[in-house]
């Protein structure tokens, strides 16, 4: 009892001497789709429309893998592996469950590196060990593409707790936002094309049977944050992955538990938002797998809400069981079903999202976690 008061005194204390750890809005006035907020209403109408888009494409033709490609984190590889299917052979290079932000690649995944027609990162200093790799041990040839910063205008890149404006790294985490995902998978479609013209029709195919398939789960994911009631659409994470998402579905990112060193956050900060999430009234607060930590079941213990700690933002589900579904589609079904039902909503509209890859399961995707 002496030990929680002296918590409660610690952080009134500190409270006025501390920024709140939210993040920094996406520009409201910003003539991106993408981060502009959704309406609510119509999944179903939107599934039955796209019904047939969605469906899986014809498979190519092609005898053996056309292509090599590496990737990074695993969404990358995974929506890589949706629009490349059987013409495209792909390494990621950063295992799932690696912390992507600190991740050093190895010496030899300099081997993978070398043998690559296409090189995709996300950018936005995300990997810069492994670009730096990648630029020195690449072939004349090779192109190396970086996502992020083809996608998103520097005017609407998010700073926050986790990626403060001063450091000068944006939030990376652009694919958490199914849209700009969606902007990920045009630009590897192109790149891929370009490389291989022969398979230019069937990366069309999957993109369009993929860009249903996103179109779907917007929607869905719309639909079922709007059943949230309104005071308790506010996320506090473990790591601030979702500062593009919460923009596009009207909710909040009050805070973040890791800063920008992603060490463990100091009793300073476990006291705001102590107090914070006192104010907020939020019913839960949100860890990850990747990342879980007794801080953040600390936090909720003291300030009294409910601790999740299954989130993901790249760590893919169904690693060991049916890789039909080890996708980026799945993943982001589990976040919005876990959010939402924790914070008082009804998640039964993600039923109607495919969310299997196009091109069946994933077993022949290399990873340097392998």
């Amino acid at each position: 009892m002496m030990k929680r008061l002296r918590n409660v005194l610690f952080a009134l204390a500190l409270l006025s001497m501390i920024n709140v750890n939210a993040s920094k809005p996406v520009n409201a006035q910003t003539s991106n789709p993408a981060l502009q907020v959704c309406k609510a209403g119509t999944a179903n109408d939107v599934a039955k429309n796209l019904a047939d888009a969605a469906k899986a494409p014809a498979l190519s033709d092609a005898k053996a893998p056309v292509l090599y490609v590496v990737t990074t984190v695993a969404p990358l590889t995974n929506l890589m592996f949706n629009i490349g299917g059987n013409r495209v052979k792909i390494h990621g290079l950063i295992p799932e469950g690696a912390d992507s932000h600190t991740y050093e690649p190895k010496l030899s995944d300099a081997e993978f590196i070398a043998k690559a027609d296409l090189i995709f990162l996300n950018g936005l200093h995300l990997e810069e060990p492994t670009r730096k790799l990648a630029a020195a041990n690449m072939k004349s040839t090779t192109k190396l593409i970086e996502l992020g910063a083809l996608t998103l205008d520097e005017k609407d890149w998010a700073f926050d707790f986790s990626f403060p404006k001063e450091k000068g790294d944006p939030n990376p985490h652009l694919w958490m936002n199914p849209l700009l995902a969606l902007n990920y998978a045009k630009i590897m479609r192109d790149a891929l094309a370009e490389r291989d013209p022969a398979g230019a029709a069937y990366y069309k195919a999957n993109y369009v049977a993929l860009e249903a398939r996103i179109q779907i789960l917007d929607q869905a994911i719309c639909d079922a944050v709007n059943t949230i009631p309104d005071k308790q659409r506010k996320l506090l994470t473990y790591h601030d992955s979702f500062a593009y998402f919460a923009p596009r579905y009207g909710m909040s990112v009050i805070g973040a538990i890791q800063p920008s060193d992603f060490t463990e956050p100091s009793m300073r900060d476990v006291a705001a938002l102590i107090e914070q999430l006192k104010k907020e009234g939020v019913p839960a607060i949100f860890g990850s797998e990747v990342f879980p930590t007794r801080v953040l079941d600390q936090i909720a213990k003291e300030a009294g809400v409910r601790f999740v700690a299954t989130l993901s933002d790249d760590d893919l589900p169904n690693q060991t069981g049916d890789r039909r579904y080890h996708s980026y589609l799945q993943m982001l079904v589990d976040d919005v079903k876990t959010i939402t039902e924790s914070l008082g909503g009804n998640a039964e509209i993600l039923k109607i999202v495919l969310t299997d890859n196009l091109a069946g399961a994933d077993t022949d995707v290399e990873s340097s976690g392998k």
